[in-house]
């Protein structure tokens, strides 16, 4: 949309149900409804996408780089009613749309694979067996998307029938198509691809090489250019199997060859796929190519290549300087597996900081919802060297304020932080370098504690200086010993997980908070609270503070001490039950009331943002009541089965 108001074309936002007041339907001249919230229903339905485009007059349709992007249906739809589709023409999308069909390609082009199996035969005992030649461990990919959907390593032959199975059913509910293929697993791949742009005329450049290792469940999470600690000889290489291949299709738009490259051998790049689309990953080029001398809009050269228009430079013509890094944000928490944060935005400030680029889908008026991806916003840093792109990637990181929902900023500012970013990367780095999975550091999240009790502190004696005066006076207790000072104590956290925080007050705007030892002295601000080297902006209630600092943002419950006891006994100890570790959609219940099940046994499936999560029985028992249906939407923490003893009567 930025791209054409600067070019004076009128921009036109398709939406569904769930996406009414999005950003993107906000900042478009015109807003069309197709569907309600299920993806299936609205973004994946092409002939609805067409419909709006001809009433409202559009000449064509630009896909983004989801949902329809490289689905036959919309250029057929497209077609059909003489509107442009804003990408390649329809063979190169048939062709390098499918992992299966591209691989077939790419080989017979001379462009090396990953060994593995590709075939037309997709039943389950065919690729049993090729899984048994090709050896474990392997990977089950979805032939027709990407992202990290419908992909699944399986490190040994009992593992295999269970992943394909959830293979096929993250890649049907994403894609529509539950092909898969089969690939070596390469134990330390380097993820490297190679930017295309194309134009009708026999015009192919390569805009050389972004590095991609950084990934966690097999989704791009760090993106960079150029690629670091790479050998020119392998640049060569990626840069004349993308135009080879490019050449081999006569492809005509922006598009990325992605290639895996074995971080043991370094030498020879091997073909994955092919994305004939814009990437996620393409400010990073933008800021680091240009084309005689000027900087190259991509989104601008798909339109023009899309009307006919030729390239206006050669190969020779263009040029690289300086680095770029690239961070997703999502709407996540990290430390909780990746668990999917929903909800409302409650503020958004992005900051204003030179070399930092910010691509954002959202902004303070909108709610994130659990049908779509998880990421929200993009932060860029381009610099002259890959050390001021860093700082100043890390400075957006921080800089960028969202509140309301949980994010992966703190992960990102560890992962960019971290030593081993300056090796050589592969797409085990995340594992690598946080063993056992990231968590925030002990004395950082004691300290947050600390704050949020603080800042519910400083709130309440601010709501009570006016109307009751004593609960103010500082250290005032009618049991305290004369000449001594008085403390608080409160719970902070949540129900299952609540630490005591003893608050002692200084002074009206003074207080010393002790947790698990430790002692964090805060001053009142003027919208929050401030540590020796921090500063907390705090929004407090009678029981809840929302704290952010250097990108990272919580809502936790403060309690008095006396509060948690009560609500520990208001609790009780009633029967196991197994709850929602995220937000969702139950895709499916896979037992029924009055069930005996085991330990282990699988129970119901949550489906968030295009993955599955399965939650299995944490002990022997009996199916004593299923609150959530399939088809329900529930919250992080809803009750999705109650469980009685298997030596005591069923109840309904």
């Amino acid at each position: 949309m930025r791209t054409c108001r600067r070019l004076g074309i009128r921009t036109i936002a398709v939406h569904s149900d769930a996406d009414a007041n999005a950003r993107h339907v906000r900042e478009a001249d015109v807003a069309v409804r197709i569907g309600p919230a299920p993806a299936r229903a609205s973004y994946l339905d092409a002939a609805a996408v067409v419909r709006a485009a001809i009433e409202t007059g559009a000449d064509a349709v630009h896909p983004g780089y989801g949902f329809l992007s490289e689905k036959l249906e919309l250029i057929d739809a497209c077609r059909g009613a003489g509107i442009v589709f804003i990408g390649p023409h329809r063979d190169a999308i048939a062709r390098m749309g499918s992992k299966i069909e591209s691989k077939r390609i790419a080989r017979a082009a001379g462009v090396p694979c990953v060994p593995g199996y590709d075939g037309d035969d997709q039943g389950d005992a065919r690729l049993r067996d090729e899984a048994a030649r090709i050896g474990f461990p392997l990977l089950i990919k979805a032939s027709a998307g990407g992202g990290g959907k419908g992909m699944k390593r399986v490190d040994d032959e009992a593992a295999f029938v269970a992943c394909l199975r959830a293979a096929r059913e993250e890649a049907r509910a994403a894609f529509g198509d539950d092909r898969v293929l089969l690939e070596r697993y390469v134990r330390r791949p380097r993820h490297l691809e190679v930017q295309l742009l194309g134009d009708g005329h026999g015009g192919l450049v390569h805009l050389f090489e972004r590095e991609c290792s950084i990934q966690r469940n097999y989704q791009k999470v760090i993106e960079e250019a150029p690629a670091n600690h790479l050998t020119d000889t392998v640049r060569a290489k990626l840069f004349d199997a993308a135009l080879t291949l490019g050449r081999t299709i006569g492809y005509d738009s922006t598009g990325t060859v992605e290639f895996v490259l074995d971080a043991d051998r370094d030498d020879e790049p091997c073909f994955l796929e092919m994305n004939t689309r814009l990437q996620v990953e393409h400010p990073v080029t933008e800021g680091t190519v240009a084309a005689d001398g000027l900087a190259i809009d991509l989104v601008e050269w798909q339109i023009r290549c899309a009307f006919g228009a030729a390239l206006p430079w050669t190969q020779a013509g263009i040029t690289r300087d300086g680095w770029a890094i690239e961070a997703r944000v999502n709407a996540e928490v990290p430390d909780e597996g990746f668990g999917a944060s929903f909800g409302a935005i409650e503020r958004y400030d992005e900051p204003r900081l030179d070399g930092v680029r910010i691509d954002s889908g959202i902004d303070a008026s909108s709610t994130v919802t659990p049908h779509y991806d998880s990421m929200i916003a993009k932060v860029i840093g381009c610099g002259s060297t890959r050390a001021s792109a860093r700082a100043r990637l890390l400075a957006g990181i921080r800089g960028l304020r969202i509140e309301g929902v949980r994010t992966n900023q703190s992960l990102l500012v560890d992962v960019v932080a971290h030593p081993a970013f300056d090796g050589v990367l592969t797409t085990r780095f995340v594992d690598d370098a946080f063993v056992g999975g990231w968590r925030p550091g002990a004395e950082l999240v004691d300290e947050r504690r600390c704050a949020a009790a603080a800042a519910w502190y400083f709130a309440r004696v601010a709501s009570t200086r006016s109307d009751r005066p004593l609960d103010a006076l500082t250290g005032f207790r009618l049991t305290a010993a004369a000449g001594r000072r008085a403390f608080a104590r409160v719970g902070v956290g949540t129900l299952e997980a609540r630490t005591t925080v003893a608050i002692e007050s200084l002074s009206p705007t003074s207080v010393a908070c002790a947790i698990g030892g430790r002692v964090h002295r805060f001053e009142a601000s003027v919208d929050g609270v401030a540590s020796h080297d921090r500063r907390y902006r705090a929004t407090a209630s009678s029981s809840a503070v929302g704290l952010w600092c250097d990108g990272e943002w919580q809502r936790c419950t403060v309690l008095p001490e006396v509060a948690v006891r009560a609500e520990r006994d208001a609790a009780g100890d009633g029967g196991d039950v197994v709850v929602a570790h995220l937000p969702g959609v139950v895709s499916r219940v896979l037992v029924e009331v009055g069930q005996r099940v085991d330990a282990g046994t699988p129970l119901v499936v949550v489906e968030a943002m295009k993955l599955f999560h399965t939650s299995t029985s944490p002990r022997d028992g009996v199916v004593a009541m299923l609150p959530a249906a399939a088809g329900a939407t529930v919250d992080r923490g809803a009750v999705l089965v109650a469980l009685v003893p298997a030596n005591g009567p069923p109840s309904s």
